[in-house]
């Protein structure tokens, strides 16, 4: 079977089992490469940009080294091919798991329990939740779930499509190195930098495709343009600017502005400011978006490693 074909029907049932199943219950391998990477920081840390770049060349490296040789071991066998990128792409994407801590939580500002909500909210994003009041909650909620879209199932779906097994593993293995020690706090400022730049890198096509999807399957698809156009370039991050500002777009609201994260209060851009105020409704609305973006993101990263293939082959033929 042909590699691409192997990648449509696996990453097509990997999906498929994070809709139907959400995350791993047990031995998420998430997890078990955050407790490695954890282990491998406790050895290098230092205060210094060397160190940290070479725990992410350790830790990065030996993810992708892993996966490049179960994906080798298997390249005999169709079924067990197809069986290994299902399982890649049901572990590393997360967007089933997105839509219900956001739902929760937009469950408990309905019912008018703040503290719920607040207690859910470090589930889902790092902000200080006690600086927050019911809008503000329902503000970081949306932005989580449009960032995460790219981050979580986007941005893997591309780089699957790239570079098969490794390129699902290695994608999420920078992801998450980089939520573990890419902040900008007094620690990691220097030891984080170079998987904070990785992670700009390997997550610029996905927030770009992310933003396209959310501006075709929104509402207001000119709104989600005009956003992404005029504001994403006022945002701190190079890939949750084209992203939230997109998503803000394409459902009519106002994103950005004043927030607390780490115990610093950061004043960050106003994305669509002609649109409205969040509110716990837009919950539901933005999950709804995400869960488009990342069914129309599958069709687009199919379609593009068939068609890249069928060049190549045209190509060797001619």
């Amino acid at each position: 079977m042909r590699a691409d074909r192997v990648f449509a029907y696996g990453a097509a049932a990997g999906l498929l089992g994070d809709l139907l199943l959400g995350d791993p219950r047990r031995g998420h391998p998430v997890a078990a490469f955050g407790r490695a990477a954890g282990a491998v920081e406790r050895v290098l840390w230092r205060d210094h940009r060397g160190w940290g770049a070479l725990h992410t060349a350790v830790c990065v490296g030996g993810a992708v080294s892993l996966a490049a040789v179960a994906d080798r071991s298997v390249r005999t066998s169709r079924v067990a091919s197809v069986a290994l990128t299902a399982a890649a792409t049901w572990s590393v994407v997360g967007g089933t798991s997105l839509g219900r801590e956001a739902r929760a939580i937009g469950g408990a500002l309905a019912a008018g329990d703040v503290e719920v909500a607040r207690e859910r909210l470090p589930h889902l994003c790092g902000r200080d939740p006690q600086a927050l009041d019911a809008d503000g909650i329902a503000r970081a909620v949306v932005e989580s779930v449009a960032e995460n879209t790219s981050d979580a199932v986007v941005g893997a779906l591309v780089w699957g499509a790239a570079a098969g097994v490794p390129g699902l593993v290695g994608f999420r293995a920078v992801n998450t190195l980089d939520a573990m020690v890419g902040h900008r706090s007094a620690k990691y400022r220097r030891y984080g930098w170079a998987s904070a730049r990785l992670d700009d890198v390997a997550g610029w096509p996905g927030a770009r495709l992310t933003a396209v999807l959310a501006a075709v399957a929104g509402s207001d698809p000119r709104g989600a343009v005009r956003a992404w156009r005029v504001d994403a370039v006022k945002h701190p991050s190079p890939n949750a600017g084209p992203v939230e500002a997109s998503f803000a777009g394409a459902l009519g609201v106002r994103l950005g502005g004043t927030l607390s994260y780490a115990g610093r209060v950061e004043h960050r851009p106003v994305l669509n400011g002609g649109g409205r105020a969040v509110e716990f409704g837009d919950i539901e609305r933005a999950v709804r978006l995400s869960r488009r973006v990342g069914l129309l993101a599958l069709g687009v990263s199919v379609a593009g490693r068939l068609l890249v293939n069928g060049l190549r082959a045209k190509g060797r033929t001619s």
